[in-house]
């Protein structure tokens, strides 16, 4: 029996280190979600995202009593999953879960135990950033710029629009990486994405900012803001010209407009009323900027509106992580990345007994063991793409990502 109250609000920086050290943290600019306390039941999804009747059983089957709260306030189940769809997986409903908004805060809980302590009893994160004592690129610069120049050549031969290349950097530092400590630096440096902090199936912990919203689903009410289009942006310089051309660069306008399309024509398929930004915005971050366009979706009648997992299973991988078409791209993709991307990119989010919930995309993130970190970094690859601008890219990326982590830039 899981009971919900309402509690007087809690410091934002103690629940956000908790979450990322220890718990499950999902902390957007709006609301703060942080799951703590261990796992009161995991909910196995055995064949992969596609499984997802099993999550609504074993959802439904825990008693939820209490006062009333907003979507995601009760019982939860909460996560980060592979970006390979078929990978066995699980979301875990935590023992304890803290909800916070502008309009209060509520606790959820399995039991009547204290549950304060644990909250009390985290330490204060000051870890500063470290010297990386090794690196190791998967696959080396030369082989990923040598990549990319092979999917060009077969994307100008073959009716596949775009596909996703990434690569990854491994390395170690003299000290246990504080998750705690990554997730308040992130939180300062990009206010406008959501910091996200997760035990893995392997046994790590993936921590990061994302700045991709995958699906939002709230009763008959859908939202998705998928990114494509990137430019990196030198420090301590003004981004307006950055902004302006990669708003008319036709390059990015093109990768980001068969995105688009293709989340619109997905969803079209089971809302009602669709629409999206006649044009894309600008999202900066600290040292890049995207593309990005907001698309919303209506059911009248939200009982034949997907939840949120069924979305997930619609939807992912979006042509932002993958490709399209999907299938032909993700064939390629698997031709030409030789390493598992795992977690990297994966959805990572919450759901709750109505089928509402939040999934971000699992990018901008490090995954930590320890003392090792691993980080990847992927581009958009179309037919126009040059090899060389698209390895640069995922140095940027990769750059940003691991300025959480490490004093010297990569």
């Amino acid at each position: 029996m899981f009971i919900r109250r309402q509690i007087s609000a809690l410091p934002p920086s103690q629940l956000r280190t908790l979450g990322s050290r220890v718990g499950w943290l999902l902390d957007s600019p709006e609301v703060l979600r942080v799951g703590f306390g261990g796992v009161a039941a995991s909910l196995n999804l055995p064949r992969g995202i596609s499984d997802v009747k099993s999550v609504h059983a074993q959802l439904a089957g825990l008693d939820l009593e209490g006062v009333e709260g907003p979507a995601g306030s009760g019982v939860v189940a909460m996560g980060s999953l592979p970006f390979n769809r078929d990978a066995p997986s699980h979301l875990d409903v935590p023992r304890y879960l803290i909800t916070q908004n502008a309009e209060g805060t509520w606790l959820t809980a399995a039991d009547d135990q204290d549950w304060r302590h644990f909250v009390d009893d985290e330490s204060l994160a000051v870890q500063e950033a470290q010297v990386a004592r090794s690196v190791t690129y998967q696959p080396s610069p030369e082989a990923y710029a040598h990549n990319v120049a092979a999917a060009v050549e077969l994307l100008r031969h073959k009716e596949i629009d775009k596909v996703v290349l990434a690569r990854a950097i491994i390395g170690t530092v003299e000290h246990p990486i504080d998750c705690g400590a990554v997730a308040q630096r992130l939180r300062v440096r990009e206010p406008s994405c959501t910091i996200y902090g997760q035990p893995t199936s392997d046994g790590r912990r993936y921590v990061g900012a994302s700045p991709e919203l995958l699906v939002r689903r709230l009763g008959g009410d859908v939202t998705c803001h998928p990114l494509a289009g990137t430019i990196a942006i030198p420090p301590d310089v003004d981004p307006v010209d950055y902004h302006a051309w990669l708003l008319g660069s036709a390059k990015n306008l093109h990768e980001h407009g068969v995105l688009i399309d293709d989340v619109v024509n997905t969803l079209g398929r089971y809302y009602d009323d669709i629409s999206a930004d006649a044009a894309p915005s600008i999202v900066t971050l600290r040292t890049v900027a995207h593309l990005g366009t907001w698309i919303r979706g209506h059911q009248d009648d939200a009982s034949k509106a997907p939840d949120v997992l069924e979305l997930l299973n619609i939807l992912h991988p979006t042509a932002a992580v993958g490709g399209l078409p999907r299938v032909p791209a993700y064939d390629l993709l698997q031709r030409l990345e030789p390493f598992d991307r795992g977690h990297y990119a994966g959805p990572v989010g919450w759901v709750d007994q109505n089928g509402d919930g939040e999934f971000w995309i699992g990018i901008r993130g490090v995954l930590v063991d320890g003392a090792d970190f691993e980080a990847w970094a992927g581009a958009g690859i179309v037919s126009e793409s040059d090899p060389i601008a698209e390895r640069e890219e995922t140095r940027d990326k990769l750059a940003s990502v691991l300025s959480s982590v490490l004093q010297d830039r990569i």
